[in-house]
């Protein structure tokens, strides 16, 4: 779980409520149907009209994976290169067969195959950058759909607000409809504005920050079986990795690597 993304919608939900004064004032003054299915209906809609249906029929596990933290470690993929490295300094590539199994991350798994079954340098290169690619496209086509949420949200807040207007203005000699015709008006601007920035564009920012952590982990991969491949020293491969890290990362990795040497 993602104590951050969960924490940010509870904090909005707090804070809506305190700025209305209470639950009770906020179901009777501030929910309306119309208005609702005006923006919500309207802004998934108008998604699914410019997405594919993979993509746009998938919205709501889009946004419920924001809610998930992906399992990156950036330390423990160096060490697990920089063992791979000495062993196959000592037995030889064929010896990390063994190791195949229990890999769970599948980009390293079909690298460390491709490695071990002799393929050339380039050509591994290229089809694990394809790989890479890939990844990286889906997570652009994932931020995509949430961003297009952001900007259709408030477009139908407007367009509701315009139906509010002239149901107001026709209704002009009719005082009971004046309050109704209003209330439609502005909640609509209020819910576009709510769906468009506390909820589709911070999670299309959380998808697209996964998504460099995500790429720069495979990045590091790639690197690290390239110079597997190519017979590098372990120490060497260590340093080549080390560049990956984050100066935290690197802080961290240090003092552990400190008390491995002390032990």
């Amino acid at each position: 779980m993602d104590i951050s993304t969960l924490l940010g919608i509870v904090l909005v939900i707090f804070v809506v409520i305190f700025g209305v004064g209470s639950f009770q004032d906020l179901m009777r003054d501030f929910v309306q149907f119309s208005s609702i299915m005006i923006t919500v209906v309207g802004t998934i809609a108008a998604v699914m009209i410019a997405h594919p249906k993979a993509r746009s029929f998938a919205l709501i596990n889009i946004a419920l994976s924001t809610l998930k933290e992906p399992k990156i470690d950036m330390i423990g993929t160096l060490r697990t290169l920089v063992s791979f490295a000495e062993k196959a300094r000592r037995e030889g590539l064929l010896s990390l067969e063994s190791n195949i199994e229990e890999i769970e991350d599948d980009f390293m798994k079909k690298g460390l195959q491709l490695v071990i079954d002799g393929t050339d340098p380039d050509l591994l290169k290229n089809m694990m950058e394809v790989e890479l690619e890939l990844v990286e496209e889906d997570f652009r086509e994932r931020r995509a759909v949430m961003d297009s949420m952001g900007a259709f949200a408030p477009a139908f807040g407007l367009i509701g607000t315009l139906i509010g207007l002239i149901q107001m203005l026709k209704a002009l000699n009719n005082p009971d409809m004046l309050g109704p015709a209003m209330a439609k008006s502005l909640l609509t601007t209020l819910y576009g504005s709510m769906i468009a920035n506390a909820v589709a564009l911070p999670m299309g920012e959380k998808i697209a920050g996964r998504a460099s952590k995500v790429l720069m982990q495979k990045r590091m991969i790639l690197e690290g079986l390239l110079s597997i491949q190519a017979g590098d020293n372990p120490r060497l491969v260590e340093e080549k990795l080390r560049s990956f890290l984050s100066e935290k990362e690197k802080a961290a990795y240090a003092a552990s690597t400190a008390v491995e040497e002390a032990a």
